[in-house]
C-alpha cells in the first residue's frame, strides 16, 4: 500500500470523530504576545490599560486561529523533515510524505477573554485522492472548533491539507 493510500485509509477512519484539547485559560500576557508578534502597538497599549483599570480584556481577533498549538512546541528534533509537528501532520505518522497548507477559512464569533478556559475540537472532516499535474496527492479536510466553558463558539477554522508522496520516495513525482 502507498504512503498516500496508508494517508487516505488513516484519515477515513477518523472523519467525524472529535477529539477534545484543554487549551487552558487565555491571559492578557498571551493576547500582547500574539498582538507584539503583529506589531500591534494599539492593541498592546488598550489590553495593558484595559487590564490596569480592571476591565475586561477580548483577544485580538484572529488570536485562537492563529495559535498552532497550546504546548511549549516540540524540540526540533522531533519536528517532521517538513519542519512541521506531528500536529499539524495528521494521519501522516512515520510516512514519506510531504504537505502543503491549501487553505484555511475562519469564522469568528465571540472573542475569548481574559481569564476564561477554552477548549479546542478537533475532527478530520474529509479525505479524498485527487491527481494533479505533478502526481496524486490527499486532500485532507479539517475543522477546529474553539469554545469557552460555557459550550459558546468562540472561533471555528476549516483548513486543507494537501499530502503529496515525499520527493525522494519510490513513485514520487
Amino acid at each position: 500500500m502507498s504512503a498516500l493510500d496508508q494517508v487516505l485509509a488513516r484519515a477515513r477512519s477518523l472523519v467525524g470523530r472529535w477529539e477534545d484539547e484543554d487549551c487552558g485559560t487565555v491571559t492578557v500576557k498571551d493576547f500582547c504576545r500574539y498582538a507584539a508578534a503583529l506589531n500591534d502597538t494599539g492593541y498592546l497599549r488598550r489590553a495593558r490599560e484595559r487590564e490596569a483599570a480592571g476591565a475586561a480584556v477580548e483577544a485580538p481577533a484572529l488570536f485562537l486561529a492563529a495559535t498552532m498549538s497550546w504546548e511549549d512546541g516540540p524540540a526540533e528534533r522531533d519536528l517532521r523533515p517538513d519542519g512541521l509537528a506531528a500536529r499539524e501532520s495528521p494521519c501522516t505518522e512515520g510516512l514519506p510524505v510531504r504537505q502543503v497548507h491549501g487553505g484555511q477559512t475562519v469564522r469568528l464569533g465571540r472573542a475569548p477573554v481574559a481569564g476564561s478556559r477554552v477548549t479546542a475540537s478537533r475532527a478530520v472532516t474529509s479525505a479524498e485522492r485527487k491527481q494533479g499535474r505533478s502526481g496524486a496527492f490527499v486532500l485532507l479536510g479539517l475543522t477546529t472548533r474553539f469554545t469557552s466553558a460555557d459550550g459558546t463558539e468562540l472561533t471555528a477554522v476549516d483548513e486543507t491539507i494537501v499530502v503529496m508522496e515525499a520527493l525522494d520516495s519510490p513513485g514520487a513525482a
